[in-house]
Order: C-alpha cells, then structure tokens, then sequence
C-alpha cells in the first residue's frame, strides 16, 4: 500500500484505496472540518489542486463521477428480494454512521442498505438535489470502505415528471406513490355508491370488462396456504374502487420508467401506506395480483397496516390486532413470492420489528426518514444549547404549517418553550413523543434557517454523531439479522 503524507487533515484510513496506476482517499481539513478527495498518480478527469504530489479535490458531482467511473461499489446496485433497510439522510452526514451500525449487528451481511434515499417533498425541503444526494452518500461508502451492494431510492414519485433528475443521478430504487389515485372514501361507500363509482372506472385503461375481472376474483374461495380469502362482491368491488385508478397509475409510470432507463437495472416499489384507510387483505390480493397480471415486476409493496405509523415514535396500536394481520398479509406475500414487504415511516418502531421479522422470513424493507436527524438534534441539545434553543422555537412556529403533509397524533402544547427548560433538560426532549414529532416535520424550516449552522456543527462533532446513529440503528436492525 502506498503511504500518503497529508499535513493539512486527517485521512480517513478505510478510504484509502492503493491500485498500480494511482492511490485515492477522503481527507478531513483541521483548519474547517471540510472534507478532500486525495489522489495520487492518474490524475485525468479530477479537478483539483496539486500539495506536494497530492490533488486535492473539493467533493464535487464532477469529481464523484470520475470516483465512480474507476469504483465499482462507489455505484448504487439493485438489490432485488433481499432484506433491506433504507437510510434516509436529510443532512448528508450520516452514512459513516450507518454502516457503522451495520458493521456492529450484521456480520453476517444479511441486510442490504439503502444509503441515498429522500423523497422528492422532502429534497424540496432540505433544497438537495438527486444528485447531491447520491454523493453524500457516496462519500460516506468512500470514507469507510464499504464495499458491499448498496442501494439508491427515489421515494415517493408521485408522477413521471419527478423521474428524471433521479434517473439521471444513477438512482437504482423506485418508489411510485399512487395514493393521490386511491379512492379512500370506499372503504365505507355503501354497496350502492361503489356500484356508481365502478361505472365511472377508466375501462378501456383497465382492458378488461366488470362482469370479466370480477369472475376472476368472486367465483371460488383463493386457497393460499392456510388462508382461504373469498372475495364477495362487496369485497371485491371496494378494492377495485378504492385501488383501481391506482394500479393504472403505477403501471403508466413503470412504462415511462422502464423506457427511460433503457435496460439498465432497477428495483421497482408500489406504496399505498400514505393513504387514510387500511389495505384489507382482500385489498392487497388484489393490488399484487392485479400488479402481477400486467407485468409490472415490483420488488417491494408497501401497504398501508393497521394502527398508526408515525414519524419518529413508536408504533401506536394494538399489537395483537397488528400481528394477526401481518400474518394474513405475509401470507399473500408468500404466495406470489415475488416481493417483498415494505414498511415506510418504519424508524423507532421497536415494539414491532421481531414481529414483523419473523412472519417476513426474510421478505421485508424497511424505510426510515428523519430518525437519523433527530439523532442530529440529540449531539445539538447535548453540546451546543444555544442553537438547540433557537431551532426549538421556531419548531414551535412553523409546526402548524410544517405538519399539513403528515399523519401526526403531536401535541405542541405539551412541548416546553425553551425558556422553559435548563440546558440539562434540553436532550430529553428527544425521548418525548410530542416534542420528537415536533422537530422531526419542522426540518425544512429548520435549516432553511439554521441549516449552515447545524451542517458546521455536525461536521465538527463527526465522531459523536457517527456514534449516535451507530447506537439508534444498531436497535433498528438487530431484530432482522
């Protein structure tokens, strides 16, 4: 291995990369905590400065391509029906302590990571691109060596014109969100309004006729395994109603998606979770055999289960109620044994990951999104008050505005202003329900505001924060190894 000298910073030893032809590393500043790519030798298609026969490359797109170009595994991959969990990095500093959480619990490599994942509502919040996106990431499997298959999920495309910067930036995972399409009031609709509705259903899209599709489902009990699912008419007319529209919608965007990428390989995901009503079990027979019939290869189904999945809490619910349909619903899964499960706003769900492991046997994604902030806020109440404080508040006054694209049960109220508290009492708010909600969904206002102030502190608290997250994940994925 080819030693490098490099006075001005510190260089991350699991960076560091010896080939023939040149030596690479990642490098951390001590004037600023800014981080440097390092290259020694072939130079061609960097831009950077020379130090003493070291370029010395700021991180930019343009230097992330040429990295990728000449490193496989610096490159997002499909990770197909393996057990997954998604990362989600609103600041783009948490991938060293994600993969250290998973280098703590999972030896046995059995989780598949997802290390660049946001959602297009939330990069219009946190104002990063796709792109900026995948290269946080990037750079954090850079820093730490990781040389396994990892993933990169465009969550939540809504429609086809939220496909392209994705596609673009080299993103290997699809979330298609059709649950503007989901008609939710058919989840009560009497019998007589659901026949209305089924007369104005897009037939021709459909391809198929009323009396047709519904002798595919009514005529005999579906014996799948040890569960016998007869659909009645009833049944069968509300999930046609209620997901009808829905289906038709993620087959056009898969087209679209599938054109557009040409052959390249991708995962594909269809999630209903963010919708006001639970998928029955007749519900997501339907959407998975209907997804099945027109060839639509998703890798991963996202229901919308019972009881309340909510952002940075735990699972709110009855268990009992919640596993006994898990059972019916991995039964389903089972059956067609060609996806697996997945489970959004999935973080801090503790009360019900062994449960939701060991009917998945294996089958299962799960998605986190501002847990790994959250952890941010923690280093931030506990070493720097004043700023925490600052955040606190306007949490406070954005909250109501913040909270309009979120199923939220938080009661601010119950949330101290931060003239209320000593320094000592700041970190407890993150073990509070309401006050964990209330500064998880006010993220965009938060570093609209303070954002270069947090992104600086975090940096220069690395280690500390790498350990947080390495602790709260390591709780997250322990119950799926």
């Amino acid at each position: 291995m080819v030693s490098l000298s490099f006075p001005q910073g510190h260089i991350y030893g699991n960076s560091i990369i010896s080939q023939p032809d040149a030596t690479y590393a990642l490098a951390r500043l001590k004037a600023n905590g800014e981080k440097r790519l390092l290259v020694q030798g072939d130079i061609d298609g960097f831009d950077g400065e020379m130090h003493n026969g070291l370029l010395v490359c700021n991180l930019t797109a343009l230097n992330g391509a040429e990295l990728r170009s000449r490193f496989s595994w610096l490159n997002p991959a499909p990770l197909g029906k393996q057990t997954s969990f998604g990362f989600g990095d609103r600041l783009g500093l948490a991938t060293p302590g994600h993969i250290a959480s998973l280098q703590a619990v999972d030896q046995k490599k059995s989780i598949a990571p997802i290390f660049a994942q946001q959602s297009v509502r939330e990069n219009t919040r946190t104002g990063r691109t796709p792109q900026e996106v995948l290269d946080n990431a990037m750079w954090g499997v850079f820093q730490e060596g990781w040389r396994e298959p990892w993933g990169a999920d465009a969550d939540h495309i809504k429609e086809a014109a939220d496909l392209a910067p994705f596609i673009a930036a080299g993103y290997t995972f699809y979330t298609i969100d059709p649950s503007d399409y989901v008609d939710n009031e058919a989840h009560t609709d009497s019998l007589e309004i659901l026949h209305q509705k089924k007369s104005q259903l897009p037939w021709e899209q459909l391809g198929t006729s009323y009396e047709t599709i519904k002798a595919q489902y009514c005529v005999e009990p579906l014996l799948l395994d040890d569960l016998a699912l007869t659909f009645d008419e009833e049944a069968f007319l509300r999930a046609l109603v209620k997901y009808g529209r829905a289906i038709l919608h993620t087959a056009a965007i898969a087209t679209i998606l599938d054109e557009k990428m040409a052959g390249q390989g991708y995962d594909l995901e269809m999630s209903v979770d963010e919708t006001d009503t639970p998928t029955s079990i007749h519900e997501h027979y339907f959407i998975a055999n209907e997804l099945h019939l027109r060839e639509i290869p998703v890798v991963s189904l996202a229901p919308r289960f019972v009881g309340k999945f909510q952002k940075g809490v735990d699972y709110i619910g009855d268990i009992d109620e919640f596993e006994a349909e898990l059972v019916k619903h991995m039964t389903i899964l089972h059956h067609f044994d060609s996806y697996k499960i997945s489970i959004h706003t999935g973080s801090d769900k503790f009360s019900i990951y062994s449960i939701i492991n060991n009917h998945a046997r294996g089958y299962v994604h799960v998605k986190t999104a501002g847990t790994s902030y959250l952890e941010a806020m923690r280093v931030i109440a506990n070493q720097n008050p004043p700023l925490f404080r600052k955040m606190l508040d306007l949490a406070h006054k954005r909250f109501q505005r913040e909270r309009k694209t979120y199923f939220l049960d938080c009661q601010p109220e119950k949330v101290p202003k931060s003239n209320q508290l000593t320094d000592a009492q700041l970190p407890d708010l993150l073990e509070q329900f309401d006050s964990r909600q209330l500064l998880h969904v006010t993220f965009g206002s938060i570093l609209d505001e303070y954002g270069d102030d947090l992104h600086a502190f975090i940096a220069t608290h690395e280690a500390d924060y790498r350990s947080r997250l390495e602790t709260h994940f390591g709780r997250h994925l322990q119950p799926f190894c």
